[in-house]
């Protein structure tokens, strides 16, 4: 992680507030919350809108999101290289408005080849904007508050994408074109919104990645080496690699279990949205506490190693859930979402500090592109991985599923052995 002179800047309320008292962690916060909330209005109806008001059907849909997918796992390297060059900030901020227009954009759609463009042109925006805006973060907080500030974060993405699917619920009910395209213009709204606030962001031009910033990134003209390359550091692809397999979890609670409960258990189809709440509320509430004690390299394997015995656990309570009455049933998915949640909150608190302690802080928008782009694979390739195995095996499936996940814990942990922070020695560094 990158140091920065903001040691005030920590992930903590007064007790009078429910923001954060920095002001830079604060407007954080709160273009994390007004782009969760859009999120969470497209993604709600975003399908229904495709297949009822565009005419396409559900193959084409779900082919053309694939492309598009595809298409986002190859966006982050080359913004995260643009925003090393031309800041981060920079780049956001003609970033959001291109976003926006390419929601908008879904309203003129009336063919498959017209969706299938616009998909993979928002699809890109969208990861390659993960990427650079995880590169600002990094460049603009102090190291000893990171982990805990992008827990916070990710608490209040996921209260976003509540109150956004909370929302879309009318236009689910009204199921019109007019209640769809309403949802997308907010969502464009939204965009904008996040980009007004970016501009307003209290940070240095140094903390925001722009040419020729002090500190950290200054180094290269005196380190005779320059800059690491991610796509050439063989540890940190291998730990993107590692921990994209521990990212399939997501596809494990978003297809695979849906699917599971339906098709695999006696429990009633409620159960699906249960097992969401389950998991949107212990995120909200426990990721900033999850990620306590994960301060370094090390502290960040053995959590996502511990994470990864969860997942593992968790698999194999679905698995139980095959056997028994409803309750029964009912009672076991409950159990399994909570280990897998809390598994999910460890691999997550891990990973965020893998991904910025092994990586160059000269080139955090390339490091950042690389980790982000491994973790758009997982969400690619998982739902078929979780469809073969435990969707079309049953037990079988969810034990193998289980051993995956247990076996790439320790793997991660060996991969980062003797490993230490990414940045550059201090006498390297040029001040100011």
């Amino acid at each position: 992680m990158t140091s920065s002179p903001r040691t005030e800047a920590r992930p903590r309320a007064s007790g009078r507030r429910l923001l954060p008292a920095d002001p830079l962690l604060r407007r954080l916060v709160l273009m994390g919350l007004v782009n969760s909330v859009g999120d969470g209005l497209f993604v709600t109806v975003n399908v229904l809108f495709f297949t009822r008001s565009i005419g396409l059907t559900p193959t084409s849909v779900a082919l053309g999101l694939t492309v598009a997918g595809v298409c986002g796992v190859f966006a982050g390297v080359p913004m995260g290289r643009l925003a090393d060059r031309v800041g981060s900030k920079r780049l956001l901020l003609v970033v959001g408005p291109l976003e926006a227009a390419a929601v908008l954009g879904y309203a003129f759609v009336h063919s498959f080849a017209a969706f299938v463009v616009l998909a993979c042109a928002a699809t890109a925006l969208s990861r390659g904007a993960t990427a650079v805006r995880s590169a600002l973060i990094a460049r603009a907080l102090p190291a000893e508050g990171q982990v805990r500030a992008r827990a916070l974060l990710r608490s209040v993405m996921n209260a976003g994408l509540v109150v956004g699917s909370g929302g879309a619920a009318i236009a689910l009910q009204a199921d019109s074109y007019t209640g769809y395209v309403t949802m997308m213009v907010l969502d464009a709204v939204s965009f904008l919104g996040v980009t007004v606030l970016l501009a307003g962001l209290p940070v240095s031009g140094a903390a925001a990645g722009a040419p020729g910033a002090a500190g950290a990134a200054g180094a290269a003209a005196d380190d005779p080496r320059g800059p690491r390359t991610a796509l050439r550091d063989r540890r940190y692809l291998l730990v993107t690699a590692l921990h994209a397999v521990l990212e399939l979890q997501l596809a494990v609670l978003t297809v695979g279990l849906p699917l599971w409960i339906v098709l695999g258990t006696g429990a009633p189809a409620a159960m699906v949205a249960a097992v969401n709440v389950v998991n949107c509320l212990l995120v909200v509430v426990f990721q900033v506490r999850a990620s306590r004690g994960v301060t370094d390299v090390a502290s960040a394997a053995r959590a996502c190693a511990r994470g990864a015995l969860l997942l593992a656990g968790g698999c194999l309570v679905y698995a139980a859930a095959q056997y028994g009455p409803a309750w029964a049933a009912a009672g076991a998915l409950l159990v399994g979402a909570l280990v897998h949640t809390l598994g999910e909150l460890l691999t997550s608190a891990g990973g965020w500090t893998l991904s910025l302690d092994l990586a160059d802080p000269r080139s955090h928008g390339e490091y950042q592109g690389v980790f982000m782009s491994g973790q758009a694979a997982a969400h690619v390739i998982g739902p078929l991985v979780v469809t073969l195995t435990a969707v079309d095996h049953g037990a079988v499936g969810w034990v193998v599923l289980a051993g995956v996940f247990a076996l790439t814990g320790p793997a991660l942990t060996a991969a980062v052995r003797g490993a230490g922070p990414g940045a550059v020695p201090a006498a390297a560094v040029r001040p100011g």
